[in-house]
């Protein structure tokens, strides 16, 4: 495939898009990388990491297995997605705390729409792709219904986790941080990145390492031998996260940060809802979510005592945002190709 500047530029812009959307927790990046095109072809280059790799680099030489890596695309995504994530990652972490259910509006929107120009590449319906399409809604809606386990202090349990939760990040329509959660593993990275702790942290990345290259064999095969059945799952998929985005929620259970326990939140407080009691306490770090229940945006006023505001007419202009803004993400990916 020969690309000129341009066409790089335009990777490293849905690079961009996908570091936005990676530091959002519960956003995944995999999402935007289908929306704008170029999801087949990072699976594919993903799992053409091997050892034939290094074979051609040494009987062909750097050029041939530069080549053959792709590794123009891969530089150029990257670097989009590491500009993005580092620059809008304390831009997410402000939006989270002071306005949870304007940015979780928009990411609504975005991914209805997502839902609708991904299953329009479905090229022939059938009973098969149904069923796979209800499959994978209900698989993503179950996971994103999951109460998170106890953490877990086993520095080898990392490396599980790893392999899980980079399978996560691939698959659109579910976020690798929310898996991290859901499997007890978040507390003890967060701490061995606090800590410098070196042996948690490599067994961790070579989890996500084999993890990743194993799991990109099994997309690239199922593209190949299932295009359209592959399209009903991812579809599916990220028809069940919008219960994960959707803006206005019901508190479960928290976790305390500190010590890693886990509580119900009405044992805390009398509001329903974590990310109204942080605001009203100005503490962000205390507590974080465990599990969660999505209701309807008057009951969410309810629940917190009548002091929260819902903001539904602002909501549904985001939402609307966001529906649009995948229109143009579609139609840069549309003439890059």
């Amino acid at each position: 495939m020969q690309r000129r500047l341009k066409d790089y530029l335009l990777i490293s812009l849905k690079g961009v898009a996908m570091g936005a959307a990676d530091a959002v927790p519960g956003v995944s990046g995999g999402t935007i990388a289908f929306i704008s095109g170029i999801y087949e072809e990072l699976i594919a280059t993903i799992s053409g990491v091997n050892l034939t790799l290094f074979k051609t680099l040494k009987t062909e030489g750097l050029s041939a297995f530069w080549k053959q890596l792709n590794g123009n695309f891969i530089v150029a995504l990257l670097t989009g997605i590491i500009i993005s994530f580092v620059s809008f990652m304390r831009l997410a972490k402000y939006l989270l705390e002071q306005h949870p259910v304007l940015i979780w509006s928009f990411f609504f929107g975005l991914i209805i729409a997502s839902i609708l120009f991904i299953g329009k590449q479905i090229n022939k319906w059938s009973i098969s792709t149904v069923i796979a399409l209800i499959v994978g809604a209900l698989a993503a809606f179950y996971i994103t219904s999951l109460p998170s386990l106890a953490s877990s202090n086993n520095p080898y349990f990392l490396f599980v986790a790893g392999a899980i939760a980079i399978c996560a990040m691939i698959l659109p329509g579910i976020s690798g941080s929310f898996i991290l959660l859901i499997l007890g593993a978040y507390k003890t990275l967060s701490n061995a990145f606090h800590d410098f702790d070196i042996k948690k942290i490599a067994l961790f990345g070579t989890g996500a390492v084999v993890g990743l290259l194993s799991f990109s064999h099994v997309l690239k095969w199922l593209f190949k031998n299932y295009h359209n059945t592959t399209l009903a799952i991812l579809t599916g998929f990220i028809l069940g996260s919008l219960n994960k985005v959707w803006p206005w929620k019901k508190t479960v259970s928290v976790m305390i940060d500190k010590t890693g326990d886990i509580v119900p939140l009405n044992t805390i407080t009398d509001f329903g809802t974590l990310s109204f009691f942080q605001k009203t306490t100005n503490d962000f770090e205390t507590y974080k979510t465990i599990a969660e229940q999505s209701v309807n945006p008057l009951h969410y006023s309810e629940l917190n005592n009548y002091l929260a505001n819902p903001q539904i007419a602002v909501a549904i202009a985001l939402m609307i945002a966001g529906f649009l803004t995948i229109f143009i993400l579609e139609k840069v990916g549309h003439k890059s190709k």
